[in-house]
């Protein structure tokens, strides 16, 4: 089924695509690649999903323009063991989506609009786009609050469906939840991105959700095993291919003395079997499993079934990052990695710090086949307004909208002229990354 067609009728479109003639005056390309650059977030935001199309259908990196979109899109190739290469790009997908009035919703929308501004993958290594939120939150789903109101978006409810801030509810008649997943996933994929999205794995800021009730996640309870894993299993089956999961350093009870979740943890084998499951159910052999700060003991996290780990190499030190690459080199299945930023970012850091960051991770080796793994945030492209910042987003969910429409709080969520400039920067550097 061709679900990006499904997508467009459902909006109200016709699937006949025109190149874009606004996309080619913005466009950044390094050899075939190209993508948006020098640009504000709400520049494109603010465009419907059918200019979204086009403008990837002009960008492709193919001979031809597409005047539908193609009915057969497959993940970019990068081999089974991609994720211990890849750059991993966090995208608050409830921060992007639209606010009206008090209602939050059509987040996957908004991160379609936002492809075509994220840079495809290298020659040599993928980029993964990771989706903040596709579960719905349980402090107000659909809704958005002031910004000091809690509305986490690290407390999940599982077996419940997809998260109101995401899912474009008014059109589930026409395209189900789980086919505008697919449509983003083939979206990313003919832009040449990997995709994923973040779980948390605390066991009190999960509910398991019947259709009489709620009950608080038990990890020593069977049925609720079960669910967790089918109801990632079913995201894997709509085209995700990485889960990067939310205190995995813990797992087993590992050096909890600076676990900040909040209940229990798996155990280690229960989680060993948990991620076995999951490549096995879904039958995909290229699945990412990064953990957050799973790092240290690499032989741990590799016999737990990871992939990368995040914040073990100092960002800020170029060559230190060269010398780990050449150290772990021949281990091929798992890595720990570099962060320009995390989740927990509150802020403040400068935009030369931050372009250093992405420098080292894009060019911190000798050879591009030893690359170590690097995450970053969606604020680390595209720089947040002064009086938030990514863990403020992911903790709280404020519309910075003043007249109460969506394309105002699109306009006012980040920086403007610096943040055009700071985007150009990064641009360039990817520019000149991607044919490495």
């Amino acid at each position: 089924m061709n679900y990006v067609n499904k997508l467009l009728e459902a909006l109200g479109h016709n699937k006949h695509l025109h190149f874009d003639i606004w996309t080619q005056k913005h466009e950044y390309v390094s050899g075939n690649k190209k993508w948006l650059g020098n640009i504000l977030p709400y520049e494109i935001l603010e465009r419907s999903v059918k200019k979204a199309v086009e403008s990837l259908v002009t960008l492709c990196e193919c001979e031809e323009f597409f005047t539908e979109f193609p009915d057969n899109i497959e993940t970019p190739n990068y081999g089974d063991t991609w994720g211990r290469l890849a750059n991993y790009i966090e995208i608050n997908n409830r921060a992007i989506a639209e606010m009206e009035g008090n209602r939050t919703k059509n987040g996957i929308l908004s991160a379609i609009k936002i492809l075509p501004a994220i840079p495809p993958s290298a020659k040599s290594w993928a980029n993964c786009i990771i989706l903040s939120q596709i579960f719905p939150n349980i402090f107000g789903d659909g809704y958005n609050k002031g910004p000091f109101e809690e509305n986490s978006i690290y407390g999940i409810k599982l077996n419940t469906g997809y998260s109101g801030n995401i899912i474009d509810y008014e059109i589930t008649d026409k395209i189900t939840a789980e086919e505008q997943f697919h449509a983003f996933n083939n979206l990313a994929h003919f832009h040449g991105l990997k995709t994923g999205f973040r779980t948390v794995i605390s066991a009190d800021q999960i509910k398991v959700c019947y259709p009489d009730r709620e009950e608080g996640f038990n990890w020593c309870n069977p049925e609720h095993q079960e669910i967790f894993i089918n109801e990632h299993v079913k995201l894997i089956n709509m085209g995700f291919e990485c889960i990067f999961i939310d205190s995995a350093k813990h797992i087993g009870g590992y050096e909890c003395e600076n676990y900040t979740g909040v209940g229990d943890l798996p155990e280690y084998g229960q989680m060993q079997y948990i991620l076995q499951q999951i490549r096995e159910r879904s039958g995909m052999t290229t699945l990412s499993f990064v953990g957050e700060k799973s790092t240290g003991d690499f032989e741990r996290y590799k016999n737990l079934g990871l992939t990368a780990g995040t914040a073990f190499v100092n960002p800020d030190d170029f060559e230190n990052v060269k010398q780990w690459s050449e150290k772990l080199k021949y281990n091929r299945e798992y890595a720990p990695g570099i962060e320009v930023s995390n989740d927990n970012d509150t802020g403040g850091s400068r935009y030369e710090d931050r372009l250093n960051r992405i420098h080292t991770c894009l060019f911190g080796y000798e050879y591009s086949s030893d690359k170590l793994p690097s995450f970053m945030q969606m604020e680390d492209l595209f720089p947040l307004r002064y009086d938030t910042s990514t863990h403020h987003l992911m903790m709280t969910n404020p519309s910075y909208s003043t007249d109460g429409t969506p394309e105002s709080h699109f306009e006012n969520l980040f920086t403007k002229d610096d943040g055009r400039n700071y985007n150009a920067k990064v641009s360039e550097l990817f520019k000149n990354a991607l044919n490495l």
